[in-house]
């Protein structure tokens, strides 16, 4: 698709599309039912993400409501120079052009992130997991429902309704142009996308988390994020997988035992290293490959630590580049640990359950990446661009 959609055009289906979410909110509900009725229920994490509820179709209208409300993100200067021969030079932020998003059983997903990638001027192709087929078929009539009100193509959003054989080879072989494509779930299906696709891709998805408690801690504060960042939402990649315990904190055991009876009453499955084997109701890690692991489950690791440069080393080993947190009363050594420690979000005294786009303050995302290029951490609309030169001359050659 050549033509780009003026601004009021985009924002006028985003917020029809808002509209008609609250209208059809009770007959969205409904087809999840029938997703969830289908769903087997063996992964705990993969259910919470396959439901629709109240509050999920109220942060879906909110998520379209403040992308209406936000700036273009296209044509925006990023460069100027003026040549000396006279050429007037602009570099401006431009669309990607089309955008596959595939995902797994999350209908919202459906409606946010194909919600950043249109505000952005991009088509969208949605690749949705077969689990939430019912929620994804209804949310996307929807967006045509929108776009037919404004005269609007409806090419602009396409659900690709493929099996896993007709998924691979459209990425071997796309029947049309894909600039860019965005898997969200499991590293297995990061590793498929990775393995088949024939344009860029944006990793996003995998988490295992980590929370360091200094010697310095306030051990009330470190015991609620510890607490907040686990229990919260176990199926969200910003929870907490990993803890660190500095071996200089005072009388650190007594900690870890009130952090165990904390946890006890979430149901939190504890494994701990070989140094924290005298506590009851813990499993002793015999293999270090659990320290890779994400969870997404009431499961925890819990480790101690001689020193914040050990913290970090380990850190950056293990973690999976997403979030990790210092709880210190020591502002140098949080500093320390934030500049150093290699994840996309680092916190000092705060949940890593905040990496999430609307909670930092971008209205929305369409991924987390941990990726390094083009953009880290939450995507939101204003990274959902690539760039373009403008150089305007009057027969200057060279």
């Amino acid at each position: 698709m050549n033509k780009i959609l003026t601004i009021s055009e985009r924002n006028n289906v985003l917020t029809t599309m808002a509209e008609l979410i609250r209208e059809e909110q009770y007959a969205i509900i409904k087809a999840n039912k029938k997703d969830l009725d289908g769903y087997n229920g063996e992964d705990l994490a993969m259910e919470d993400r396959l439901k629709v509820d109240d509050a999920k179709i109220d942060g879906m209208i909110a998520s379209l409501k403040e992308l209406a409300s936000q700036e273009d993100p296209l044509g925006k200067e990023r460069f100027h120079f003026k040549h000396d021969n006279g050429m007037d030079i602009f570099n401006k932020t431009a669309p990607f052009g089309t955008i596959m998003i595939i995902y797994e059983s999350r209908p919202d997903v459906t409606v946010e992130a194909a919600g950043i990638a249109f505000k952005s001027g991009n088509k969208i192709l949605l690749k949705g997991g077969k689990e939430s087929l019912n929620s994804n078929l209804l949310i996307v009539d929807l967006w045509h429902r929108a776009m037919k009100k404004h005269n609007v193509s409806t090419e602009w959003v396409e659900y690709l309704q493929f099996n896993r054989q007709e998924t691979q080879a459209f990425l071997e072989n796309p029947t049309q142009q894909i600039d860019l494509i965005v898997p969200r779930g499991g590293e297995r299906l990061i590793q498929f996308v990775k393995e088949n696709a024939n344009c860029p891709v944006i990793v996003s998805g995998r988490g295992n988390n980590f929370v360091y408690v200094h010697k310095n801690a306030d051990l009330d504060l470190a015991m609620k994020v510890i607490i907040n960042a686990k229990t919260a939402k176990i199926s969200a990649c910003n929870a907490l997988d990993k803890v660190l315990i500095d071996t200089n904190l005072p009388n650190y055991k007594d900690f870890v035992a009130k952090l165990l009876d904390r946890l006890a009453e979430f149901n939190v499955d504890v494994h701990v290293d070989k140094e924290l084997n005298n506590f009851d109701s813990v499993t002793v890690i015999e293999d270090d490959n659990i320290w890779y692991e994400e969870f997404l489950d009431y499961k925890i690791v819990i480790g101690v630590i001689d020193s914040v440069e050990d913290a970090i080393a380990k850190i950056n080993k293990y973690s999976g580049g997403h979030s990790a947190a210092i709880i210190t009363k020591d502002n140098d050594v949080a500093d320390l640990f934030m500049t150093t420690v290699d994840s996309a979000a680092v916190y000092h005294n705060a949940s890593t359950r905040f990496t999430d786009g609307g909670a930092l303050g971008l209205g929305g995302e369409l991924a987390i990446s941990t990726d390094k290029l083009h953009q880290r951490g939450p995507i939101g609309l204003e990274h959902l661009v690539t760039n373009k030169w403008y150089i305007h001359g009057n027969g200057q050659i060279r």
